[in-house]
């Protein structure tokens, strides 16, 4: 799945083992439903996974990332405004516009609380998730820098255009730790990235040692980034109304992934590899920070319910995800 990946010269034994751990991203869809099951059935399998392990977590996905890339990726990923324009377009009014959208159609049409809907189109407002990076570099690790520089862009401005957009479809004012963003941005993206990008310049041998233990080990951070924040919540998904906030946040994520998919295909047809950039902006307009919605939703409103909707939105986001991740990624081993 990922051909970015280092052959080495070895003796069969070993080739044949590192083979596997380099294929293991293969299970990955296999350990998201097994981590969602279980999180399930027995929640403190992952309560102990908290939030304070997501973002070294979440970093450790970026830093696999820049094991595998270069400074000229990134240089490459900066040569394409109309494609990252295509991104923050995305993020910002398509699916603000599909929250506003099936909010209201929670209140109105399944008589949901106002706070439900409020939670919806709040879960709508928050900028890209750093997920969408990683399902990008399964499926077109050479897409990889573009998903992040449109994540990082739509998270660094995330903390004037969320405020106003919170105003705008709820009508609440929501402070934004700015500093808290931009320590996240730093911590998460940044830092992790740089590191394995001066690891992959100046120590290219370590590179090449560690690069068959990062498949398994990405495997099972990421079921842990999607086991936890389901077994975590698992009450208020449980909940009375919660098969139809599911339906309601599953029909949100899904409109957005379709329409992050096909729109750029009209607008970038002529483009080389517009599939792969389909697929990228498909990540970009599907997936986003449901941690920060489910953050903002704790400290901001008094009503617990506004909370349910990004909680939700965390599980379903991650395996309809990496589900397209399995789906895309199996095409292309096909195709070749």
């Amino acid at each position: 799945m990922l051909g970015v990946f280092f052959q080495p010269s070895v003796p069969g034994e070993q080739f044949y083992i590192i083979k596997i751990l380099k294929e293991s991203n293969s299970f990955l869809p296999h350990a998201v439903i097994a981590s969602t099951l279980l999180a399930l059935v027995y929640p403190p399998s992952f309560t102990w996974f908290t939030n304070r392990y997501y973002a070294p977590a979440l970093g450790f996905l970026m830093f696999a990332v820049g094991v595998n890339s270069s400074e000229r990726d990134f240089l490459e990923a900066f040569k394409r405004p109309a494609a990252i324009s295509a991104g923050y377009i995305g993020q910002f009014i398509v699916k603000p516009l599909l929250g506003y959208f099936f909010g209201m159609m929670s209140v109105t049409m399944f008589s949901l609380p106002t706070s439900i809907g409020a939670g919806v189109m709040l879960t709508s407002c928050v900028s890209g998730a750093q997920l969408s990076n990683y399902a990008t570099f399964l499926t077109d690790p050479s897409m990889a820098p573009l998903s992040i520089v449109m994540t990082s862009l739509s998270t660094a401005t995330a903390v004037f255009v969320t405020p106003l957009l919170s105003l705008l479809l709820i009508g609440k004012r929501l402070p934004v730790d700015v500093k808290g963003m931009v320590s996240s941005i730093l911590q998460i993206v940044v830092a992790p990235i740089t590191a394995g990008l001066l690891l992959n310049r100046f120590f290219p041998w370590i590179c090449n040692a560690i690069r068959p233990l990062l498949p398994p080990l990405s495997v099972f951070v990421t079921a842990l980034c999607v086991g936890a924040p389901l077994a975590i919540n698992v009450d208020s998904i449980m909940s009375s109304f919660g098969l139809t906030i599911l339906l309601i946040i599953t029909a949100f994520h899904l409109s957005a992934f379709i329409i992050g998919y096909f729109l750029p295909g009209f607008i970038f047809q002529k483009a080389p590899d517009v599939k792969a950039l389909q697929r990228t902006l498909s990540f970009e307009t599907g997936m986003q920070s449901s941690l920060l919605a489910l953050a903002l939703a704790n400290r901001f409103f008094q009503d617990p319910l506004v909370a349910v909707p990004p909680a939700i939105s965390t599980v379903m986001m991650s395996l309809m995800g990496f589900s397209l991740v399995m789906l895309w990624a199996r095409r292309r081993a096909t195709a070749q």
